[in-house]
C-alpha cells in the first residue's frame, strides 16, 4: 500500500520540508508515505472563492492516483485517537488499495472533494498552518503504523 497525502500549496518553508521528509524516511516500503503538491490558484485573477476552489478541485481530481480511498482533512471531520488511526491503518493495509489524505487550500476544498472522500478525518479543532499539517499528519502516520507493529515509537 501507498499512502499520499496530496496537499493545495507550494514553496514551503525549508524546516516544513525537511520535517516531512524525515517521517517519509522512516515509513516502511510496505506503507511508502509521498507528496502531490497542487498548485493554488492565483488570487490576483478576480475570480470568486468559489471560482477558485473549482480550479483547484480540477488539480486534485487530475493529480489523485486512479483507485485511491480519498481521506479528506477537515475540522468538521471524524477525531480520531491514535490507537484509533493505528486501528484505520491496519484496515487500509488489509484493503490493498493506496490511500490519499487530500488537504484543501487557503479556502479550503470544494464540496466536490469532501463529497468523493470516503471519510472525512480532523487532525485538531484548531486552525493550522497547511504546511505544518503536512508534517503533523506524516508523524501520526508513522506513529499509528509503529503502534500497529509494536514498535517503541509509540508509548501510552
Amino acid at each position: 500500500m501507498k499512502l499520499f497525502i496530496l496537499a493545495v500549496g507550494n514553496k514551503m518553508p525549508e524546516w516544513i520540508t525537511s520535517g516531512f521528509n524525515e517521517y517519509t524516511k522512516r515509513m516502511p516500503r510496505e506503507a511508502a508515505l509521498s507528496l502531490i503538491e497542487v498548485k493554488p490558484e492565483p488570487r490576483t485573477t478576480g475570480k470568486t472563492v468559489a471560482q477558485m476552489m473549482e480550479a483547484e478541485a480540477q488539480r486534485i481530481n487530475a493529480a489523485l492516483p486512479k483507485d485511491v480511498t480519498r481521506i479528506v482533512l477537515d475540522e468538521r471531520g471524524a477525531h480520531l485517537s491514535t490507537k484509533q488511526l493505528a486501528q484505520k491503518m491496519g484496515e487500509w493495509l488489509g484493503g490493498g488499495r493506496d490511500v490519499a489524505f487530500i488537504i484543501g487550500g487557503a479556502d479550503g476544498l470544494h464540496e466536490s472533494v469532501r463529497g468523493s472522500a470516503q471519510q472525512l478525518l480532523a487532525l485538531s479543532a484548531l486552525t493550522l498552518p497547511h504546511g505544518m499539517v503536512r508534517v503533523l499528519l506524516a508523524e501520526q502516520l508513522y506513529r499509528a503504523y509503529s503502534l500497529l507493529h509494536n514498535h517503541p515509537y509509540h508509548r501510552e
